[in-house]
């Protein structure tokens, strides 16, 4: 796709947790073991009235703060955690962010491949000529739907938002796209109650609780994972070696060990940041990209290999060149 990432930003809520605020609430955990498969030693917590809404205005007007906006003129927030069954999110947030009202808004319900298949859709609509610059935005608050006792989730899980604007290019910078589902999978990952089809919740908290099945989500991934890049590199005509980086959705520390394991890929090309940041879900893959260029990881013209994974079942991978922006 003739079409190139641009300027991003990211926002953490202020709160934060530490492994040990997990062993004040559970004294039987051992952290040790946590830190080992997660890699998570820090989380960000969104405050009681604080929405994923919230956070990605904030990561936008982080954004603006040094970009300009008065181009865009389409807008798409990828959560699962909207403030509202209706309207969609993103329509509130064209408001809120001083956009134009010529400005197309939508969101799109999905997880952790959600960054990668907002990537596909802000091309195509750039490309097609419906659109001329995107503004993409991650924000998810799944800490919300966690149970404090629950030894799978909450050592995982953090919230946050990115910011990343799109735009047109010379050069076909962004994609090919491998894309993926298996909804026979769905109860693997799920948030049952708060819905339509189970509207009463039974927990004490005013959402739903999310329940992961994580021996299942972690043999889902590494099935489909590899076989994703596989696939991404064939259409691509490049091997592993021709890759400069491999941003992987920051699942945890064990599914990432595990990935580079089986496709035999060198640590130095594997970007992460789940010590201090956490699983953000959505936000995962462009703060991590973020992440990268700030700390010198990436260079213009550097091959990087995207792989979102996780609730849907779904999965999506693709291949950018990065440019200095």
């Amino acid at each position: 796709m003739k079409i190139k990432i641009g300027p991003s930003a990211y926002y953490l809520p202020e709160k934060k947790e530490g492994n040990e605020g997990l062993k004040k609430d559970n004294p039987g955990w051992d952290m040790s073991k946590i830190l080992e498969k997660t890699g998570v030693a820090i989380r960000s917590i969104a405050g009681p009235k604080q929405t994923a809404l919230d956070l990605a205005l904030k990561a936008g007007n982080k954004l603006f703060q040094d970009t300009c906006k008065e181009d865009i003129d389409l807008i798409i927030l990828v959560t699962q955690s909207p403030d509202y069954v209706l309207p969609t999110s993103a329509c509130i947030l064209q408001n809120q962010l001083g956009l134009s009202k010529k400005c197309m808004a939508f969101d799109i319900n999905l997880g952790c491949s959600g960054f990668v298949y907002a990537l596909s859709v802000v091309g195509s609509l750039i490309e097609s000529g419906a659109a001329t610059k995107g503004l993409i935005l991650c924000s998810d608050t799944y800490t919300k739907y966690i149970d404090k006792n629950d030894r799978t989730c909450r050592p995982l899980f953090s919230d946050g938002a990115s910011a990343t604007l799109l735009v047109g290019s010379d050069l076909d910078d962004i994609g090919p796209f491998v894309f993926g589902t298996d909804g026979g999978g769905y109860k693997k990952l799920i948030v049952r109650e708060g819905g339509a089809r189970e509207p009463d919740i039974s927990t004490d908290s005013c959402y739903g609780s999310l329940e992961m099945h994580g021996a299942y989500i972690f043999l889902f991934t590494l099935n489909t994972v590899p076989a994703s890049i596989n696939e991404l590199l064939g259409k691509s005509k490049l091997t592993i070696e021709d890759i400069d980086l491999f941003v992987f959705h920051q699942a945890s520390k064990l599914v990432l060990e595990n990935i580079m394991r089986i496709m035999s890929l060198d640590q130095n090309k594997v970007f992460i940041n789940l010590e201090n940041v956490g699983n953000t879900v959505s936000a995962s893959i462009p703060i991590a990209l973020k992440d990268a260029e700030m700390q010198g990881k990436l260079r213009d013209g550097d091959k990087v290999v995207l792989v979102g994974f996780g609730v849907g079942l779904s999965w999506g991978a693709t291949l950018i060149t990065w440019r200095k922006v």
